[in-house]
Order: C-alpha cells, then sequence, then structure tokens
C-alpha cells in the first residue's frame, strides 16, 4: 500500500461540523478501499490568498492515509463531484508523519502559555 497526505479545502459556507463530516467520508471511502487513515487535523477557518471560486476563506483539514492508490484515486473521483469542496492535494510520501503539523503544534503551545498565565493570574 502507498502512503499519503492529502489536504482538502472546503467552502467557507459550511459549518465545521460539516467539513468535520466530510472528514469522515473521506476515511470511510479509504477504509473501503482496504486502507486506513492515521491521522486527521482540522485546521479550522483559514483566510485564503486569493479567492478560490468565490470564497475567501476555507475550511482545512490535513489527512495521513496508507491506503491502495486505486482507493485514493476514488476518494479524489468523490471530491471532484462534491460541490464543498474547493481544492484538494494528495502527495505520495515515503513514511507517514504522525506529529502535529507546525500550525496546529503553535496553536497547542499558545494555548498552553494562556492556561498558566490565567493560572498565574488566578493565584495572585
Amino acid at each position: 500500500m502507498a502512503l499519503y497526505e492529502h489536504t482538502v479545502m472546503s467552502r467557507q459556507d459550511i459549518s465545521a461540523q460539516q467539513a468535520e463530516a466530510l472528514n469522515e467520508t473521506i476515511k470511510g471511502l479509504i477504509e473501503q478501499g482496504g486502507g486506513a487513515v492515521a491521522k486527521i487535523e482540522y485546521w479550522g477557518l483559514r483566510n485564503l490568498t486569493y479567492r478560490v471560486k468565490k470564497n475567501r476563506k476555507a475550511h482545512y483539514s490535513l489527512m495521513a492515509i496508507d491506503c491502495p492508490p486505486a482507493a485514493m484515486a476514488e476518494v479524489e473521483r468523490q471530491l471532484s463531484i462534491n460541490e464543498d469542496v474547493l481544492r484538494w492535494l494528495t502527495v505520495r510520501v515515503e513514511e507517514l508523519d504522525l506529529e502535529l503539523s507546525p500550525l496546529l503544534a503553535r496553536r497547542e503551545r499558545e494555548r498552553e502559555r494562556s492556561t498558566r498565565d490565567d493560572s498565574s493570574n488566578a493565584s495572585e
């Protein structure tokens, strides 16, 4: 089986729950094709550098996938007919990176820092 990193950008009009449901749909397609999703990261609603299909923002998701090429082709076919998907990018990799992406790692550090600051302010 092949290893992939798969990024999906979906329309700003859909809710975060709908974007998560899209991720679950992709995961289901991969599992039906005999593969497995090792990691799913939902990055949230982010600004785009330029408009894509009249959208200024998009919901971003990153997945680490281990599946046969035919299963990935089916996922891409399904995404191409889904009206909520703006763009996607699939990259074949040598090994899966299961650590947090730099974007989420930075958010986690900021969250920990703010939690420490809040607890130190409460004790004063």
